[in-house]
């Protein structure tokens, strides 16, 4: 059977790939299916540098603003998801361009990878209890000590993450991150062609530095403030994303408005440095530097079918 074809743009935070996919739409014909773990949110616009409808410039988007902040958002329910999306846009005879961040997601829908959970043992509920007690550190620690390579690729902060690698050893007495890697050894399941955009290290977090003051000026305290008298809870899945975390310490009093930017800054600098690691090891890859190849659009055109 003659696989679908499908694009994917990815990079790291601020590299301008959500530009680069709807210019590449608008060429080709295709629509946008995003990879991105926090523009899923309704409501949550700003802290997401979410792409607004004019940027869309008329090109179809799916998975932004469909869930409620309080709901879950996991590999799993992206996975069924995006397969819906690209379900629609195959028979709508326009190619998909899957264009995110989250390297996690995209890799489970092109290699088609089973990340559906086991069954709650008992297990889970006894290291959140533990992560309730000794706190992240603590369990990434614990984590580092038995799968040193899952916890380079796990933030420490990402409790659920650290938990569900902790349970998957002791359950299966096997690395999450070897499971993974033969995962990732599988066929793609589409005709693809996987782009990288990267640049410089230093234009890179020029960017992302610009764009976190952007953010503040546009209102990144007052929508976080918002979601948080809406009842959104701080150990919520859409309160852990770069931005809303920092903000909500601020407005908990435990820290400065100063200190919040500062660590915003920091930690998407360190956010985007991990996700550059994460698509380096990725195969069949191209990897475009925007500022060595002058139109990005024409340079992703050249390698594709």
């Amino acid at each position: 059977m003659e696989k679908r074809k499908l694009i994917i743009i990815a990079g790291p935070t601020a590299v301008g790939k959500s530009s680069a996919a709807v210019s590449l739409c608008r060429r080709l014909g295709g629509e946008v299916v995003s990879a991105d773990s926090m523009q899923v949110y309704r409501r949550m616009n700003i802290g997401t540098a979410k792409i607004t409808p004019e940027e869309m410039m008329g090109v179809p988007h799916h998975l932004i603003d469909v869930i409620e902040p309080w709901e879950d958002y996991n590999v799993v329910r992206f996975k069924e998801m995006a397969t819906d999306a690209l379900k629609g846009i195959y028979e709508r005879g326009n190619i998909p361009v899957i264009c995110g961040g989250t390297g996690f997601y995209i890799q489970a829908l092109l290699y088609d990878i089973d990340f559906t959970e086991e069954k709650d043992t008992g297990l889970r509920e006894e290291l959140y209890e533990l992560a309730e007690k000794n706190g992240p550190i603590y369990m990434h620690e614990l984590l580092k000590s038995i799968d040193p390579e899952a916890s380079e690729a796990i933030p420490a902060n990402n409790v659920k993450r650290v938990v569900r690698a902790i349970e998957f050893y002791r359950l299966h007495h096997m690395k999450i991150s070897e499971h993974n890697m033969r995962e990732r050894q599988k066929e793609s399941a589409y005709d693809s062609r996987f782009f990288v955009l990267t640049d410089d290290r230093r234009a890179l977090y020029e960017r992302i530095d610009r764009r976190v003051d952007l953010m503040v000026e546009k209102g990144l305290f007052e929508e976080v403030t918002a979601l948080r008298a809406e009842g959104i809870k701080r150990g919520s899945t859409a309160m852990q994303g770069i931005g809303y975390r920092e903000v909500y310490s601020y407005l908990e009093g435990e820290i400065s408005s100063e200190e919040a930017v500062r660590l915003i800054k920091r930690n998407s600098r360190h956010y985007a440095k991990r996700q550059l690691t994460w698509f380096k090891r990725e195969r069949n890859v191209t990897e475009i530097n925007i500022s060595e190849c002058g139109d990005t659009e024409n340079e992703l055109e050249k390698y594709l079918w």
